[in-house]
């Protein structure tokens, strides 16, 4: 527990002296969606990672907690710090109440009814043109503030983002740690086993469901009082995908890993676009590559191969 902590504090301090490289401007700015990111790869991660059950709809979750407090602010007049809980416990609950049947399927059945209920999500956000501004977007929607301090601003919203990362990160290690951590990777390996050592299978899966959703909502409400705009274009299919491939990309079952992957995909595309056309292309490739020599995802892959590397310096010195 010791080398956990130990761990989480060198990541602290790398969060915190992140911004000194940059001063202010656009990539700050992407360093807040690393944040946000980071949150909804933790998220997965527990679910996927941890309890093996696969979701393709967390974009739905995410849009949720974000259009929840966007009209809960902008339209009802909330404070935004009530507005986040609460849609953070509608989330869980619906989430609850949808885990119940449908994590009573498996595998590539899992997937489809998750992909149906980040669809159906998305549809709702298209077709609620009064509540939720339709395709056009919600906007109007507050900054978070504590007192006189107004989080409007990259900086600010940067150590306002990632309070909330770091603190999401800190209990993921700590779940991972305990003895529902324990059970989680008891139900990933076998639910048969599982369930003769006592593990109500069943109601874990929901509850790490509902945990997860929860996280995805508090992740969309940042998300929403930080651009304090949004819209249904942003919580697609092809953003639940994008998550999907940041935590294997990261290292399933590691918390550090899905930071890796969150910033990887995130910065990536940032990266890549002075080249022009061939962006999609280079990213497409690298991706391979990841997949084709670093199977366990980043967290183990990078670790292996400077073993290598170094395995190699000594041969040569022997030679």
């Amino acid at each position: 527990m010791k080398r956990e902590m130990l761990k989480f504090l060198l990541f602290v301090v790398l969060i915190l002296v992140a911004p000194l490289a940059f001063k202010g401007g656009y990539l700050l700015n992407v360093l807040v969606f690393v944040g946000i990111n980071t949150m909804l790869a933790v998220a997965l991660n527990l679910l996927l990672g941890y309890a093996g059950q696969i979701s393709l709809g967390h974009a739905g979750f995410f849009g949720i907690g974000a259009y929840l407090s966007g009209i809960l602010t902008a339209t009802c007049g909330w404070n935004p710090w009530f507005a986040m809980p609460f849609a953070a416990c509608m989330v869980g609950i619906l989430a609850a109440l949808i885990g119940f049947p449908i994590l009573k399927l498996k595998g590539h059945y899992l997937a489809m009814a998750t992909l149906g209920l980040g669809i159906i999500i998305y549809i709702v956000f298209n077709e609620t043109v009064d509540l939720t501004g339709g395709p056009s977007g919600l906007s109007g929607i507050p900054n978070l503030a504590a007192g006189p301090l107004v989080f409007n601003s990259d900086i600010r919203n940067y150590y306002l983002v990632w309070t909330f990362a770091l603190a999401v990160v800190l209990f993921a290690v700590n779940l991972a740690d305990s003895r529902v951590g324990r059970a989680l990777r008891a139900v990933h390996d076998s639910e048969v086993a599982a369930r003769v050592m006592g593990v109500n299978v069943r109601l874990l899966k929901v509850q790490v469901f509902a945990l997860s959703a929860v996280i995805s909502s508090l992740a969309g409400s940042l998300y929403a009082h930080t651009m304090t705009f949004v819209s249904p274009a942003s919580f697609g299919f092809n953003f639940s995908v994008e998550l999907l491939t940041m935590v294997v990309i990261g290292g399933l079952g590691s918390v550090y890993g899905s930071f890796l992957g969150a910033a990887l995909l995130t910065l990536l595309p940032e990266l890549l676009r002075g080249a022009q056309d061939y962006d999609i292309v280079i990213y497409g490739g690298l991706l391979l590559v990841m997949v084709m020599f670093m199977p366990g995802g980043l967290v183990r892959g990078i670790p292996h191969l400077f073993r290598k590397i170094a395995g190699i310096g000594e041969g040569a010195g022997n030679a």
